[in-house]
């Protein structure tokens, strides 16, 4: 029996599928350049034919209660793309290329007090004590009970010595999850890189050192605010 769309997912089916679109007229350049490929209309169809598989296949993890909802609707589309360029024989780091000044090309398109105003409501402390209070939830056994596809993570707070402002260590990684059942580990580092451009597009610099699909225990995610000279444009 094939998989269903989750109705929660359906609901915002319309605006992921617009920010497919809209990744692939930035990548076209780069499909024909980097990626040697020329039936570009064919790609597409293929893209957008594989977002709808991978839509069936994203997990629930709690709708808008949770955060991490909203990593799976921006973030598994690139799934599809590695998907489909994969089979037409693009290594996997040029695939990870593209996607990732896809991605930032597609970010700046947004104003830039826009952006920047959402990073810093990230780095808030009323944001932080929200990412601690999930943080705490997302560990407990009642939840990943309820959600066994979901993130698991801490909420690190700096010591004396530390620049970062916090940090979160991700203890276990639905998209790491997702790519295991489907045969998708090969290109779940490109998904990990989409991180620092996301992050540097508000104004945050991210620092990670580790992650899960590098065989690591945890991910560890170090947050704090770039100088107003290196912003994303930079």
């Amino acid at each position: 029996m094939a998989e269903s769309i989750h109705p929660f997912y359906e609901t915002h089916r319309g605006a992921m599928e617009a920010a497919m679109r809209h990744r692939l007229d930035l990548a076209e350049a780069m499909l024909h350049e980097r990626a040697h490929l020329t039936a570009i209309d064919g790609i597409r169809r293929e893209v957008m034919d594989e977002f709808e598989i991978v839509l069936a296949q994203m997990p629930y993890v709690g709708g808008a209660a949770s955060r991490m909802s909203d990593f799976f609707m921006r973030l598994m589309g690139f799934t599809a793309i590695s998907r489909v360029l994969r089979r037409h024989g693009v290594p996997v780091p040029v695939i990870g290329e593209i996607e990732r000044e896809t991605y930032k090309a597609q970010l700046l398109t947004a104003p830039e007090a826009e952006r920047l105003a959402s990073g810093r409501q990230f780095m808030s402390p009323e944001n932080q004590a929200l990412l601690r209070e999930q943080a705490a939830k997302s560990m407990t056994d009642s939840h990943q009970k309820e959600f066994p596809e979901d993130f698991a993570y801490d909420f690190v707070e700096p010591d004396t010595d530390d620049k970062f402002e916090f940090g979160i260590n991700y203890k276990a990684c639905g998209f790491c999850k997702l790519a295991a059942r489907h045969g998708d580990k090969d290109i779940l580092p490109n998904i990990c890189g989409l991180d620092f451009v996301a992050y540097a597009a508000r104004g945050i610099h991210l620092e990670r050192t580790q992650t899960l699909a590098g065989g690591a225990s945890h991910c560890n995610f170090r947050f704090s605010r770039l100088p107003p000279d290196e912003k994303a444009e930079s």
